[in-house]
């Protein structure tokens, strides 16, 4: 639960659409190659996890091994990690809750809506559950662990009703071309290896699971479980998402002038999706789709359930982050 709480979130719920923009169908192969590389990672993890079963994750292991230079290094570039990746949840949640209060008029007002780099002044809604969650987590492991796991509930069953709607409906046609932006880099951009780059935000938070090893039973034998077992899982629903998102809605890129891919967040990219109603241009994607397969309820009800459950991500990146600083 720890581990499926910690990776399902922004990643599947928000970023398909900038995946669909940077490698059209062909995400659905930028799913497979990030699921590779933080399997290797997470065999790493498991293997150093049975071994070491403390807190800490890869700090611990790191000073186990290398000393504590490099091991300072690590410690700072994990708490790098779960400070940005509980940001970044924290806005796609506002963003999805903004979508729900626009949608019933009862909206904030865009000052409060994003932060300064997005056309607003400060996001309230973010700042709001970043504090809640960590009131949430001065409250103890168990009770933070029992909210973890009835959010985890309704991830899943948001994703299970998506691709039971979805998946049926896909059209073989709206995946063709495959890769209209070939492979790309994978240092990022466009393509299927740079949306690779960009999914790869989809898998953190696996980790997360080694950071709870004292307060887990039996560590040696279940934070390996739990570390591989979560990310299967998690990649399995991201497929099924993806497929179901490509062939139910379509996932082509917008193009410019010159036939190349935007670049999702750029100006012309900003301008283009004014109006549209292209699955790349959607701040919540999959109630997107629903909604296009004329299941407007049921988007609206994947659209509350991820603005229910999101906050687990945030919830598992902060838990983390204080085992890493302890």
């Amino acid at each position: 639960m720890l581990g499926i709480g910690a990776i399902i979130g922004t990643g599947i719920f928000v970023l398909t659409a900038e995946a669909a923009q940077k490698a059209g169908p062909g995400m659905m192969v930028s799913f497979v190659i990030a699921a590779i590389v933080c399997a290797l990672a997470a065999l790493a993890y498991a293997e150093l996890a049975s071994m070491v079963p403390v807190s800490g994750s890869a700090y611990t292991y790191t000073y186990a091994v290398l000393g504590e230079m490099l091991a300072w290094t690590v410690g700072w570039a994990l708490i790098l990690e779960y400070a940005v990746a509980a940001g970044a949840v924290a806005v796609g949640w506002s963003g999805y809750v903004n979508g729900l209060l626009n949608a019933a008029n009862v909206g904030l007002p865009e000052f409060l809506q994003a932060g300064p780099l997005n056309g607003g002044g400060f996001n309230l809604l973010a700042f709001s559950i970043s504090l809640l969650v960590t009131m949430l987590l001065v409250f103890g492991t168990s009770k933070s662990a029992w909210v973890n796991s009835i959010l985890v509930v309704i991830k899943i069953s948001a994703l299970i009703a998506f691709v039971v709607v979805a998946v049926p409906a896909a059209d073989s046609g709206n995946f063709t071309p495959f890769t209209p932006t070939g492979w790309g880099s994978p240092m990022g951009g466009i393509g299927i290896l740079g949306a690779a780059a960009s999914i790869f935000f989809a898998y953190v938070g696996f980790d997360a699971v080694s950071t709870a090893a004292e307060e887990t039973k039996n560590p040696n034998r279940n934070i390996p479980i739990g570390l591989i077992g979560s990310l299967a899982v998690c990649t399995v629903f991201y497929l099924l998402v993806g497929y179901g998102a490509v062939g139910a809605a379509g996932a082509q890129p917008l193009m410019d002038a010159s036939g190349v891919a935007m670049e999702p967040g750029s100006a012309a990219f900003v301008a283009a999706c004014k109006g549209s109603e292209a699955l790349v241009c959607s701040e919540e994607p999959l109630a997107h789709v629903l909604r296009s397969l004329n299941q407007g309820w049921l988007g609206w009800a994947v659209g509350m359930a991820a603005s229910l459950a999101l906050p687990s991500v945030i919830l598992m990146m902060i838990f983390g982050q204080t085992r890493i600083f302890s």
